[in-house]
């Protein structure tokens, strides 16, 4: 037997994940057992679960991979300062404090915290972590494999040829020139949290117009096959790493938007924000689809597989679907950071020569929920709790009945992304419940749209281009069928929805079908179960939390259901 644990940490949304015999046995972000979103330490709790789950301990691993160089990673950082150098000096103790502090020394941190001999502990580039977790758990023997991110130690982009278990790097674009941190430095500029808030730009942007194509013209130049340059004295990346732009940017596109003032897209300043948006969104998709279409181009294969942080802009993964010449594309679900953790330990498999995992046929890789716990704590707490015989059947009472019902069964999701694991769910038929789930229960901002799960074999009744490689996993958006007002609540104002395809034996599979039983529409609105700066529930505990503090109607969780009111 071998197994081969992966990490990710020391940037954002530190993760583990375990390989075992060449399989994927779970894979786990930190902050699901923090409870600090994203958190980048080192993820010891994650990578304990992950061998808890496959019955092992750290004795038995053969090898712990990190998902990036940190000596390659000291390097560029040095020479980047040094070369912005007087104007990085406020930066400059503070990055190199970091660097040859904790970062430089990770690989002798991970074999302390694990307890696994030092010579265990290695490394693999951070790009080709990105590659191997898009492409190693696609469906495709060959395929294009595109990583687009910030940075990894040098590198921002890159293109890959990949083919049964080798990847081969076909070319690439080094920081600073990078897309992934243009999307960073704008959604700080709205005034949006850098490494969290990439997305809501992406919902914004559906609000806006591009009208200031005249402008980032001056920011960014986009090459015909994709390449980025951009004009650094607008950005601010050596000095000022926490937003990324300088003064020069707010000169050109008017002042940052103040982050705690609250939206109201009438007004005169948040319709400028919105066209910002829309001008950035406009522009990262013309380059993706530009980048994709090199990639056809340089590797000749008809699949492409998509990873790094960039990759989770949904709406530009469907006009690579649309327009760069694939057959077919796949995305993996957890495509930032976490999901370098995946690649590391499949890089690490491979070379023991276990061969490259079976396709990814689901992302509940988490820890499990288990029978019983809930009704213990809810006992405990005074709340009413009741057995589930029939969950599908009390769930879509609930929701007939116009409820929005919590649900938490099952191994958590691996990624961002809530699958039916850990989600809030609603029937999407009166939009007044999108409102509800956004202003009462979720606190977001009013322009963010919310997710529809519907059964695989039904969703192209519903949604244009839907089931697709990408769907199962809320990586793409589709058009929804003008005539389908049945769903309403589903749609965002571009006429979009970011879809999720289940199929019959998936978390949500059963509800599904037992709507369609009921003469409904297979579909309900997913969104992920926590609150405003929290990340996703993960335990028992963390869910009948979120019931307390949050004015959902019901919590299934495990094998019960707990509603408003005394025991």
């Amino acid at each position: 037997m071998s197994a081969v644990l992966g990490i990710s940490a020391q940037y954002h949304d530190a993760a583990a994940a375990l390989v075992v015999d060449g399989r994927v046995v779970a894979a786990m972000q930190e902050e699901r057992f923090s409870r600090i979103k994203n958190d980048p330490s080192l993820p010891r709790r994650a990578a304990l679960a992950c061998l808890a789950e496959a019955g092992l301990a750290a004795a038995d691993l053969d090898r712990v991979v990190f998902y990036e160089n940190p000596f390659a990673k000291l390097e560029r950082v040095l020479v980047s300062l040094l070369r912005a150098f007087p104007r990085s000096y406020r930066q400059f103790p503070r990055a190199l404090g970091a660097q040859l502090g904790e970062k430089i020394w990770i690989l002798d941190a991970i074999g302390d915290a694990l307890d696994v001999p030092r010579e265990r502990v290695s490394f693999a580039e951070h790009h080709r972590c990105h590659a191997a977790s898009a492409f190693f758990t696609s469906p495709f023997a060959r395929a294009a494999v595109l990583t687009v991110d910030g940075v990894g130690e040098e590198t921002a982009t890159a293109i890959w040829s990949g083919d049964g278990d080798h990847l081969a790097l076909v070319d690439r674009m080094l920081y600073p020139h990078s897309l992934g941190l243009l999307y960073a430095a704008l959604t700080a500029y709205l005034g949006f949290e850098v490494n969290e808030g990439e997305y809501k730009v992406m919902g914004l942007a559906a609000f806006g117009e591009p009208r200031f194509r005249d402008e980032f013209t001056r920011l960014v130049r986009v090459g015909d096959d994709g390449s980025v340059r951009l004009d650094l004295d607008y950005f601010a990346f050596t000095t000022d790493t926490e937003v990324g732009f300088g003064r020069r940017l707010e000169a050109l596109l008017g002042p940052r938007r103040d982050p705690e003032r609250p939206w109201d897209l009438e007004a005169a300043d948040d319709r400028r924000a919105a066209d910002v948006a829309a001008t950035l969104q406009a522009v990262t998709e013309e380059a993706l689809v530009a980048l994709a279409r090199e990639a056809r181009r340089r590797t000749g294969h008809d699949a492409l597989c998509l990873a790094g942080g960039v990759a989770l802009n949904a709406v530009a993964n469907a006009r690579i679907q649309r327009e760069a010449g694939f057959a077919r594309v796949f995305v993996h679900p957890a495509a930032g950071d976490a999901g370098g953790a995946i690649g590391a330990a499949i890089l690490g498999a491979i070379e023991l020569g276990d061969g490259r995992p079976e396709a990814m046929k689901s992302a509940a890789l988490g820890a499990p929920i288990r029978d019983g716990e809930a009704a213990a704590v809810a006992d405990a707490l005074g709340l009413r709790c009741e057995p589930l015989a029939d969950p599908e059947g009390a769930i879509a009472d609930l929701l007939e009945r116009g409820m929005i019902v919590a649900v938490a069964r099952g191994r958590f999701e691996w990624g961002p992304r809530a699958l039916g694991q850990r989600s809030i769910l609603a029937l999407p038929r009166p939009v007044g419940v999108r409102e509800r789930l956004n202003r009462v229960i979720k606190k977001r901002e009013p322009f963010r749209p919310f997710a529809p799960a519907v059964l695989a074999d039904r969703a192209a009744e519903i949604f244009e281009g839907a089931p697709s490689d990408m769907t199962p996993y809320m990586t793409t958006v589709c058009p929804v069928r003008a005539e389908r007002i049945d769903v309403r609540a589903a749609v965002h104002v571009d006429g979009t929805a970011r879809v999720q395809t289940v199929a019959a034996g998936d978390a949500l599979g059963p509800l599904l079908e037992e709507l369609a039983r009921r003469g409904l529409p297979p579909v309900v609105l997913n969104t992920s179960l926590n609150g405003p700066r929290e990340p996703i529930a993960g335990s028992a505990m963390d869910a009948i939390a979120f019931f307390l503090a949050h004015p959902v109607d019901a919590l299934v969780v495990g094998d019960a259901v707990l509603t408003r009111g005394a025991a």
